[in-house]
């Protein structure tokens, strides 16, 4: 008797497992539910057809219905939802174009994915306002720009659909702005990253608004929860996104405290043969090892193959995510692995940071891009924890790396010692992550100790209100930091600090920086060598104190 496995949810998991279930058993009985009306579609494609890189609406259709039953002999149902789970017949109900019906199974796989938060707004049922999800609401869209021809786009929302959106919309010639509750965007990195990526978006004429809500929608202006208005000829919310549990949770199936349906290393449910895969499911972090919710294509895809393989009697583990992930910011690139410092804290990690800005290939090959690393480690182990990076082309390389040695717990001296691909058009000698790990081991071996711009804010503000006394030393040239400098900052450019040893207090801690960081860590190893042990190389410099923000600059 052939084995009935059935699958519920197309798109990433649900299509991947019943492609490898395939191939794994000529003989099983494949049923594929997909809710929609296309079983197999490229969601992250879809604000690039918006902006119109991707030309082809065909493209954005990895698989049909009739695709699937020829090349897999899988039976996919479209336009029909799974409604009820009766675990105990082990059967799905199910409701489509032909009305109701149950369908058996004797393994069932879960691959529902999630839906986007639609918030009760005022005007949020007008006709101009779009959530981004599905082929159809790509479609609704794309129909909405062509016909009412908006001059105005609004997005709400910092996420990475949202960015992306505001990008496409952009590109299309609307005056964008996106708005953002949170006190930055791309809220999953690091603040100074959210500067970075706010700061490209508004070079690119983009308006970005963080700190407030979207209160109420109104025809062509959206109202802020300030009360100020905001051009908005068209609008889309992408404020965040929620598992699909319904059909779980009217089951019985356990709910994992991050929220996401519970499984185990199989990926197997609280009912032994119900696997899921994707958004809806919660995971082990690999690096905190805490319990997590990771809504990335590439996890879905990969826990997808192990439920089906798993559901047809192998025994694969999946072991966690990272969490890695990269998005194009017009011709900037933002990306990131592992634990962002402040979830390395949150997690009780002893926290070091380490910050470089450096260029993409050798400093003397033409068409350099600068791209800021920055690395956080494990002060007691050396272990890396996770890694952030912005810049332009070779980003996306690092942070694959560095998500590489994330998997293998390697620690600084690994990556230190790490070969790395070199020539000038690519890299440097010692690459930016061979680089951010030399600094990292200076810092913990106190050759040159490191603070991040984010403590010597702290710092600043101390001794202000009569704490422990702070100078700021700045060994840029004279003509940088007359262009912008701390307020109160004492400037002796590098090659004249051997030689003015005699201004430098002997009773204070002195915290220095330059532009990047390269001649502040020379400036610490002079006065370190000539007896001034309390001083700390501020980590990224003076870029990184701008990133920060909340600097009394001059």
């Amino acid at each position: 008797m052939s084995e009935r496995l059935v699958i519920v949810g197309g798109v990433a998991g649900g299509a991947t497992a019943a492609a490898r279930a395939r191939r794994l058993s000529e003989k099983a009985e494949i049923t594929l539910l997909e809710r929609g009306p296309y079983v197999s579609f490229a969601n992250c494609g879809l604000p690039y057809y918006i902006s119109g890189a991707i030309t082809k609406h065909s493209k954005l259709l990895l698989q049909t219905p009739e695709g699937f039953d020829a090349r897999y002999g899988v039976k996919v149902l479209v336009d029909t939802e799974a409604v009820e789970i009766d675990r105990g017949g082990k059967r799905v109900k199910v409701k489509g174009p032909e009305g109701e019906s149950w369908i058996e199974y004797d393994k069932l796989i879960l691959a529902q994915g999630g839906n986007p938060i639609m918030p009760p707004l005022q005007g949020a049922d007008s006709s101009n306002v779009f959530k981004l999800w599905t082929v159809p609401d790509v479609d609704r869209i794309k129909a909405y720009l062509e016909t009412a021809k908006p001059s105005s786009a609004l997005v709400a929302g910092g996420g990475f659909i949202g960015l992306e959106m505001v990008e496409a919309f952009r590109e299309r010639g609307l005056e964008t702005t996106v708005v953002e509750l949170m006190p930055r965007i791309m809220s999953t990195m690091d603040p100074e990253f959210g500067a970075m990526i706010a700061a490209k978006l508004e070079e690119k004429g983009v308006r970005v608004v963080t700190g407030l809500g979207l209160k109420a929608i109104h025809a062509g202006t959206a109202e802020l929860s300030d009360g100020s208005l905001v051009d908005a000829g068209i609008v889309l919310l992408s404020i965040g996104v929620r598992p699909e549990l319904a059909l779980a949770k009217a089951a019985g199936l356990v709910i994992g405290a991050s929220g996401g349906l519970e499984v185990d290393e199989e990926l197997r449910t609280s009912d032994k043969d119900i696997y899921a895969a994707g958004d809806m499911v919660e995971i082990v972090h690999k690096v905190s090892g805490r319990k997590v919710r990771v809504p990335l294509a590439g996890p879905a895809n990969r826990q997808g193959r192990i439920a089906a393989s798993n559901a047809l009697g192998m025994h694969m583990k999946y072991h966690g995510a990272l969490g890695t992930s990269v998005f194009k910011a017009f011709d900037g690139v933002a990306a990131s692995t592992g634990l962002s410092e402040k979830a390395a804290r949150d997690a009780g990690f002893d926290v070091g940071v380490a910050v470089i800005y450096k260029d993409n290939h050798a400093s003397y090959y033409p068409g350099g891009k600068e791209m800021a690393l920055k690395i956080v480690y494990d002060r007691k182990s050396a272990r890396l924890l996770g890694a952030q990076g912005f810049g332009g082309e070779g980003v996306e390389k690092r942070i694959d790396v560095l998500a590489t040695a994330l998997h293998g717990k390697m620690t600084l001296d690994d990556l230190a010692e790490l070969d790395l691909s070199y020539a000038p058009p690519f890299s440097s000698a010692n690459d930016p992550v061979n680089l951010v790990a030399f600094i990292g081991q200076n810092d913990l071996s106190g050759y040159s100790p490191l603070e991040t711009a984010a403590a010597l804010k702290a710092a600043l503000a101390a001794a202000a209100a009569g704490g422990k006394p702070a100078l700021v030393l700045d060994v840029r040239n004279t003509g940088e930091y007359e262009a912008g400098h701390v307020a109160g900052a004492v400037n002796i450019p590098l090659d004249e600090l051997r030689y003015r040893l005699e201004e430098m207090p002997r009773n204070v801690r002195i915290h220095v920086h330059c532009r990047s960081g390269f001649r502040s860590h020379l400036a610490l190893r002079i006065l370190k060598e000539n007896g001034y042990d309390d001083v700390v190389n501020v980590t990224g410099a003076y870029m990184a104190i701008l990133a920060e923000g909340g600097f009394d600059l001059v």
